[in-house]
C-alpha cells in the first residue's frame, strides 16, 4: 500500500522537518526548493506546502490526490482559486507570519521619509553636507492603517509607542486593540483627509484591485506619506506617480508594484520623495519556523483528526 505523501516545495532546516515527521511518521515527506526534488511526487501528494508556478499541471490533474494546500505566503491571489475550490481542496495561507518584519518595514519607511534618511544616504554617497530642510516628526501624528489584520494590528501597537492617533480600516468594521477609530472601505473618504500617514496592508482581491487611485490621493493631505506593503495592483500606479509628481501627496514608501521587478524606466526610481524596497518587507530569519510551527503543524494535527485545517483557512469567496 502506498504511503500518504506530504510535499514541501521549500528547503527546510532539519529540526523543522523532524517536527513534521514526528506527527506523521508513517507518511512520506519530500522537501526541497528545486523542481527536480518534488515534481515526481506532487501528483500523489495528499498535502502540498508551498505553491510554485506550474504545480497546477500536476496537482490539479483528474487523478491527482491533493486534498489540502498550505500556502507559504500570506497572499493567495496568484493561485488558481476557482480550480482549487471546484475540486474541494482545503487552502490555508501563511497570514500572520509577516506581522513583525512588515510592521518594522512600515515604520522604517515612515521614519525614513519623515527624518529624510534616504536623502542623507544619497548625500553621504556624494559627500555632501546639507540640511535638506529637515523638520518633520512622527510623534503624535495620525496614521491610517488600511487593512487591520495581523500586520495592521502590530503596526497599530507600534504606532501607540509614538503617541500616534490610529485610524483603521477592516472589512467588518469591528474595533481592534490600539485602533482609536475603525472604518470600512466604504468610508475611506472620511478617513483619508485625517491622516498624516496611510499604510496599505490589504490582500489583493477582486474588491481591492485598484482601490487606490487619483480620487483617493486627492483626499489625502498634501503633507501625507503613502506606504504600500500590500500588493501593487491595489494601487493605480500611474495615478500614484502623478500624485507624487504634482505634490498631491508628500511622498511614498513602496515595497510592491503593479509589475515586478519594477521597470528601470519607471519614474519612481528617480523621485526624491520615494523610497523603494524590492518586495522584501516580509523577509525574516524566522519565516520558515513561523510557517511550520505556528501554522502548518497545528493545521496538520487538525487535518489528521478528520477536521478541516482551521489556521488561516482561506474563504474562496473572499479571496483571503
Amino acid at each position: 500500500m502506498q504511503r500518504r505523501k506530504l510535499v514541501i516545495t521549500h528547503n527546510l532546516e532539519q529540526n523543522l522537518l523532524e517536527q513534521i515527521k514526528e506527527i506523521i511518521p508513517d507518511w512520506e515527506v519530500i522537501a526541497g526548493k528545486d523542481k527536480e526534488v518534488w515534481q515526481d511526487h506532487v501528483k500523489d501528494a495528499e498535502i502540498i506546502a508551498g505553491w510554485k508556478k506550474g504545480l497546477e499541471e500536476y496537482c490539479l490533474a483528474p487523478d491527482a490526490k491533493l486534498k489540502w494546500l498550505q500556502s507559504w505566503s500570506a497572499g493567495v491571489n496568484a493561485m488558481p482559486l476557482n480550480q482549487l475550490e471546484s475540486k474541494g481542496i482545503f487552502l490555508t495561507s501563511a497570514n500572520g507570519v509577516h506581522a513583525y518584519p512588515i510592521s518594522e518595514t512600515i515604520f522604517a519607511l515612515m521614519l525614513g521619509l519623515t527624518r529624510k534618511i534616504h536623502t542623507y544616504v544619497k548625500n553621504q554617497q556624494a559627500k555632501t553636507w546639507h540640511h535638506a530642510n529637515m523638520k518633520l516628526e512622527i510623534h503624535e501624528k495620525t496614521i491610517g492603517i488600511i487593512g487591520v489584520g495581523a500586520i495592521g494590528k502590530e503596526t497599530a501597537k507600534i504606532a501607540k509607542a509614538f503617541g500616534m492617533r490610529v485610524l483603521g480600516v477592516r472589512h467588518s468594521g469591528k474595533p481592534a486593540e490600539n485602533v482609536d477609530e475603525m472604518y470600512t472601505t466604504a468610508q475611506l473618504d472620511e478617513l483619508l483627509p485625517q491622516c498624516d500617514y496611510v499604510a496599505l496592508t490589504l490582500p489583493l482581491t477582486k474588491d481591492t484591485r485598484h482601490l487606490f487611485g487619483a480620487n483617493q490621493f486627492r483626499q489625502m493631505k498634501p503633507t501625507a506619506f503613502f506606504i504600500n506593503i500590500g500588493r501593487g495592483e491595489i494601487v493605480v500606479e500611474q495615478e500614484l506617480i502623478e500624485a507624487l509628481q504634482n505634490g498631491t501627496i508628500a511622498g511614498a514608501g513602496l515595497d510592491v508594484f503593479e509589475r515586478e521587478p519594477l521597470s528601470a524606466e519607471s519614474p519612481l526610481w528617480d523621485m526624491e520623495n520615494v523610497i523603494i524596497t524590492p518586495h522584501t518587507s516580509g523577509s525574516t530569519e524566522h519565516y520558515n519556523q513561523r510557517v511550520v510551527e505556528n501554522i502548518l503543524i497545528p493545521n496538520l494535527k487538525t487535518y489528521l483528526s478528520g477536521e478541516e485545517p482551521g489556521v488561516n483557512h482561506v474563504d474562496y469567496k473572499k479571496g483571503y
